[in-house]
């Protein structure tokens, strides 16, 4: 299937972003959000995006304008899906939240439109059959910051069907980005089990008093070649969204081990967010 018109719901971080990169890719885009202001936020954000990258001889400006004009935002979610041919939910990592919209978007798109989540941690198993398509759901999971990173996880549930996988690896290389098929639903895919290991001995290494946070960070640069250390890793993600991936972790798998590190919860519970609150394991200017 041939996809033109996309609709991305939630106009955070992720959303915003995979919304221009849709754009950038000459798709038809609309991010939706229940939010006005925060609409507002993300097309001035993604302006300024799209300027500094024109400044600095990345994107020529007509390329620029031609994304912007084909980026444009929405509170009605109706609206937003009446001719999506795909949609990639990035609302907030509350199942319930994502059933109610999933069910919405099913009334709401034409029969033919692909439902993705962008989840990182819930199979779209677990919102398949709030629809009437679970064959045309699957995860599209895109990674922080989406305007850079390459990799895309498509995940597939038991009854995804093979043509929307098809179809959703064709548009993540159309996209310009690198998509890695994943066929058996497991707790935070492929790409954050990989890190979720790196950070939880970053995280055992700490607690011990093995090593200093800043020094762990500096060994995984210099040594493993990673362009940020764990620590930093967590401030730029979040340390909120670590926090609440790792208790929708524990609250599938009901496994002890995958509850949040005692020093990640001291942090999160003191509102020490990373970046986005100007201290997490680091301070930052604001």
């Amino acid at each position: 299937m041939d996809i033109k018109n996309i609709l991305v719901v939630g106009s955070g971080a992720m959303g915003s972003q995979i919304g221009l990169v849709a754009a950038l890719g000459g798709c038809t885009t609309t991010v939706q959000d229940i939010s006005a202001e925060s609409l507002a936020a993300a097309r001035e954000q993604l302006s300024g995006r799209v300027d500094s990258s024109v400044a600095k001889g990345r994107l020529p400006r007509g390329d620029a304008d031609a994304a912007l004009a084909r980026l444009s935002f929405t509170t009605s979610l109706e609206e937003g899906a009446a001719n999506a041919d795909l949609v990639i939910e990035a609302a907030t990592e509350k199942l319930d939240i994502k059933r109610s919209i999933f069910a919405a978007l099913d009334q709401a798109t034409p029969a033919h439109a692909i439902l993705a989540t962008n989840s990182s941690t819930l199979g779209s198993s677990k919102v398949a059959d709030a629809t009437g398509r679970p064959g045309k759901v699957c995860n599209m999971h895109f990674f922080n910051p989406a305007l850079v990173m390459k990799c895309v996880e498509v995940v597939r549930h038991p009854g995804t069907s093979q043509d929307t996988v098809d179809t959703v690896m064709a548009l993540a290389r159309s996209l310009g980005k690198a998509p890695v098929l994943i066929n058996k639903e497991v707790p935070g895919f492929v790409a954050n089990r990989l890190m979720g290991a790196i950070r939880d001995e970053a995280l055992r290494l700490y607690a011990d008093g093995v090593a200093g946070f800043e020094d762990i960070d500096t060994a995984a640069k210099t040594a493993l070649g990673h362009p940020m250390g764990p620590f930093e890793l967590m401030d730029l993600v979040g340390l909120d969204v670590s926090y609440l991936i790792r208790q929708a972790t524990h609250a599938e798998t009901g496994d002890p081990a995958d509850l949040p590190h005692p020093a990640l919860a001291a942090l999160y519970e003191e509102g020490r967010y990373g970046r986005k609150t100007g201290k997490g394991w680091y301070s930052y200017d604001h």
